[in-house]
Parts: structure tokens; C-alpha cells; sequence
């Protein structure tokens, strides 16, 4: 699975780390070490995937079948989902259990597994079926889910990491996970994008957020510029996989204007953000925004230009 994955949540560990040292030369364990955190994320990752999967309904992911929809893969997936759980801790020991802050670690990893986890339950049964009200979906709600479900261990994660290899506390960087919270969303809005609008061929998944009716960015814009008799049309058809009402949803995003919003968004947040994180005083900030920058740009464009095409 990782041969086919963009890699930058594990390799931004590293990128962070060595920001952190400021110019001073690594020695190898050093590096050893930050690149076995940046595996330990990437396990999380691949599990976090494996399982979203299953629960979602989803087809594809990197341009391949979901990892159980293999013939003989099937449900087993959830076991091997929770095998790459359990993983992480016995990596984390092998490689950590003598060092000063390994129960640091240990916290560090066991509260971001339960903020995902409670995320990831929040974005299920805010979308449960028999339970789809789309009068509960703000941009609140969908900060909330972002933020539990994503932020925590894609991107606070491998700074965090770095803190705590550099001999930090990471209490003493509330500051550092408000930026990291805020460029979660700014990542998630433009997955929204791809998965409306992107093309399959340059994302690697075919999207199924409007069939699952999920709370995205684009259904909480719709919800609040739509007239009575759009936001009719959208209650009727949100939610449901019959590719008749998924393009009536399709033909009112583009009604109402949201790619254009979209892009007007995407630019004014990512020069806002760059000019925030360039004048950041945490080094580790900056290292990821460019890890992830560079990772992401072109995928999003070459979506977005899919998109539009």
C-alpha cells in the first residue's frame, strides 16, 4: 500500500526534525529514529484508510480497488485494519522504550488515536442512514469533523513528533496545533473539491462524499446560499447513490457558483496561510506546510483543472 501513497505525513517528520536542530548535522540514529516515527504515522495512516474504506462504502483508493474489495480480501480487512493499529505500539517499543521520552510518545499517540477515532464517529453518525438531516450540517459541525478526524494525526502528529524528539514539551505549543488545525481544513476543503470535482485519473479515488452524505464543505455552501426550492431539490437528492440525484446535486453546486467560491477560497486562504507560517517562529511549522505544500500542488491542480475541463 505505501508504494502507491504520497508518504509526506512520514517524511514530514523528518523534515520537521531536522528544521528543529536548525542547520546542525544529524547523526544517523537521529535520522533512524525520526524516520521510524514517520512509519509509525503512516501505519496509522494505513490503517485509518483500510478501515474509512469499509465504512464509507468506498471503491477505489489510489487508483486501485479498496484494499476489501479483493476477492480474498473481503471483510478480513477490518482484522488487518486493526493489525496495522496494533503495530504502531510494538514499533514504538522496539525502537523507543529506552529513550527519556518514550511514555511521552505513548501519550502523544494514544491521545491522537482516540481524537481520530471519536472524528471518525462523528463524521458516521452525523451521516448514519435513516438518521441524513441535513438541517443539523454547519460549518461548525464540519470544522469539528476536520479537525478530530483529520488534524490530529496527519498533521499535528509528525510536528509533535519532531517536539518531542527535540526534547520539547508539546503542551508548551498550543499555538503550533491552532495553525496545524486551520491548515487541516484548508487540505480537507480541497479534497472536498477533488472528490466532487476532481478527475479519478489524477486523484486515484472515484468520490463518494454525495452519496454518502457526508458533511462537506460544499454541501454546508449549498445549504447556505440555496433558495427554498434548491435546498428542496438538495434534501431530496443528497445522500442517495442513484447517479440521477448525485448530478442534480452535481448541476446545483454549479448553479449556484461553488467551484468559483471554491477557487476564490483555496487562493485567499493559501496566501494567508503562507504569509502565517512564514513568519511562524516554530521552524517545525514551516517544514511541514513546505512537506505537504509540495506533495499536494500538484495532485489539486491537476484535479482542478480536470474539473473544470
Amino acid at each position: 500500500m505505501g508504494r502507491s501513497g504520497k508518504l509526506y505525513r512520514g517524511l514530514a517528520v523528518v523534515d520537521c526534525y531536522k528544521s528543529l536542530k536548525e542547520g546542525k548535522e544529524l547523526v544517523d540514529d537521529e535520522i533512524l529514529l525520526a524516520c521510524v516515527l514517520g512509519w509509525c504515522i503512516e501505519w496509522l495512516q494505513a490503517c485509518a484508510v483500510v478501515l474509512d474504506d469499509i465504512m464509507d462504502n468506498s471503491q477505489t483508493r489510489r487508483g486501485k480497488p479498496c484494499w476489501f474489495r479483493l476477492p480474498k480480501v473481503g471483510f478480513i480487512a477490518i482484522n488487518d485494519g486493526i493489525l496495522l493499529f496494533n503495530h504502531v505500539h510494538r514499533i514504538l517499543k522496539m525502537y523507543f522504550r529506552e529513550k527519556p521520552y518514550y511514555v511521552d510518545l505513548l501519550e502523544l499517540f494514544g491521545e491522537v488515536e482516540f481524537q481520530s477515532v471519536s472524528g471518525e464517529m462523528i463524521d458516521l453518525i452525523t451521516t448514519h442512514t435513516g438518521a441524513k438531516d441535513l438541517s443539523n450540517y454547519s460549518l461548525s459541525l464540519y470544522h469539528r469533523i476536520v479537525e478530530y478526524k483529520g488534524a490530529y494525526y496527519s498533521i499535528y502528529l509528525p510536528v509533535a513528533c519532531a517536539l518531542v524528539m527535540a526534547g520539547e514539551n508539546v503542551e508548551n505549543h498550543v499555538e503550533v496545533k491552532k495553525i496545524l488545525v486551520e491548515i487541516t481544513i484548508y487540505f480537507q476543503i480541497q479534497d472536498d473539491y477533488q472528490d466532487c470535482f476532481g478527475d479519478p485519473k489524477a486523484t486515484g479515488k472515484v468520490g463518494t462524499d454525495i452519496e454518502d452524505c457526508k458533511c462537506t464543505w460544499f454541501v454546508v455552501k449549498a445549504l447556505e446560499l440555496a433558495n427554498e426550492e434548491q435546498k428542496k431539490l438538495l434534501y431530496e437528492n443528497y445522500g442517495k447513490a442513484d447517479p440521477a440525484c448525485v448530478a442534480k446535486v452535481r448541476e446545483l453546486y454549479q448553479v449556484l457558483g461553488l467551484q468559483g467560491i471554491y477557487a476564490e477560497y483555496e487562493r485567499e486562504t493559501y496566501e494567508k496561510l503562507s504569509k502565517t507560517i512564514k513568519a511562524h517562529p516554530n521552524k517545525a511549522v514551516q517544514a511541514l506546510w513546505g512537506r505537504f505544500v509540495e506533495t499536494r500542488w500538484t495532485v489539486e491542480r491537476a484535479g482542478h483543472a480536470a474539473g473544470n475541463s
